[in-house]
């Protein structure tokens, strides 16, 4: 999005001709508009008081609030897919409009954008609210963490183990186990943020069990959780490779007509909140200088960040249609022989 911005706005300004903007890019406008007001926001908002308000809390009340922000968290994630798909809707119109009605589209692609901040502004300050509560519980030493992990996955497991749900149902489920994983590591790169400004001595070590103690609890959670809705609701376990072939297959651009859903992971709200808790750790690697020179430096850190994370992208992008075609293979393989 960043790069395709950056082409737009050159070209506009080598050619001194102002287009009328396709849908791709103003949706891109306006994802990054979310993007750029979200983090503003965030921005305004004190972390050390948040940490000190919630730290102050009992183990019961770190459990209900944590509990709390979850639901929301699933909540704002379902109303962000359809306010971003609306959006984009609206920069459709937009573009493929007559003059005649350009005012009224205009006006529609502006209310939806509003709506679309405020959505991803709130989700984003509930994930925000969440790193903190999982970072109150790492840092403390009275076994809040432990006691957080196996109060709310506990609850997760009874909350859904005795459920009647079909099998698209748990596709939709397995896909929301797959998003939180984002969540996690977004909340883990959160405290470690925090740790790397504020922590005092040695604490790697103990950041890396936390951390581990944290997705070893999801996994197990998650597994235990699956296999009770698998053996109530009587699905046979192919269907989680049956699950998993269709995401390979939305990895390859694969679109066959009989696909359920697909995996609908909106990262503008984790974004906001890895920015902003980013944002201090690389003010720390500032220069002292004029302010010139900090804009310099500011700038040669954005572009250094930029080009690592594309090209870790394009390298985990590489990996996984290597696995998805070798998966899809060997199911279609496998087919083969029962048949």
């Amino acid at each position: 999005m960043p790069a395709r911005i950056v082409v737009t706005i050159w070209r506009v300004m080598k050619t001194r001709k102002f287009r009328r903007p396709n849908a791709a890019d103003l949706s891109d406008y306006g994802c990054f508009v979310v993007l750029a007001l979200g983090v503003a926001s965030l921005q305004m908002i004190d972390i050390s008081l948040i940490y000190h308000v919630i730290r102050g809390q009992g183990t019961i009340k770190l459990y209900v609030v944590y509990n709390v922000l979850e639901i929301f968290d699933k909540l704002c994630q379902s109303f962000g897919e359809d306010v971003l798909q609306v959006l984009f809707n609206s920069a459709e119109g937009l573009s493929a409009c007559s003059t005649d009605n350009v005012t009224f589209e205009l006006m529609r692609f502006i209310l939806d954008e509003a709506i679309a901040v405020v959505a991803f502004v709130v989700h984003s300050f509930v994930l925000l609210a969440q790193a903190i509560t999982l970072s109150t519980c790492i840092i403390a030493h009275n076994n809040a963490l432990l006691a957080l992990l196996v109060s709310n996955n506990f609850a997760e497991i009874k909350s859904n183990v005795f459920k009647r749900v079909s099998k698209e149902n748990l596709h939709n489920l397995v896909y929301y186990d797959i998003i939180e994983r984002f969540h996690i590591m977004a909340f883990l790169l959160f405290v470690l943020a925090q740790n790397i400004l504020e922590a005092e001595g040695p604490w790697f070590d103990s950041f890396l069990i936390n951390a581990s103690l944290v997705f070893l609890c999801e996994v197990l959670i998650d597994a235990i959780k699956h296999s009770f809705l698998a053996k109530f609701n009587e699905i046979k376990p192919v269907a989680y490779s049956e699950f998993l072939e269709d995401l390979c297959k939305q990895i390859l651009n694969d679109k066959p007509d009989d696909r359920q859903k697909d995996l609908t992971f909106i990262p503008l709200a984790p974004a906001c909140v890895v920015i902003r808790v980013l944002t201090p750790v690389y003010a720390t690697l500032l220069p002292a200088g004029p302010f010139i020179w900090r804009i310099f430096w500011i700038l040669l850190w954005s572009v250094l960040t930029y080009f690592m994370l594309a090209i870790f992208k394009i390298i985990v992008g590489l990996i996984l249609r290597c696995l998805a075609n070798w998966y899809v293979n060997l199911r279609l393989t496998r087919k083969q022989h029962v048949d």
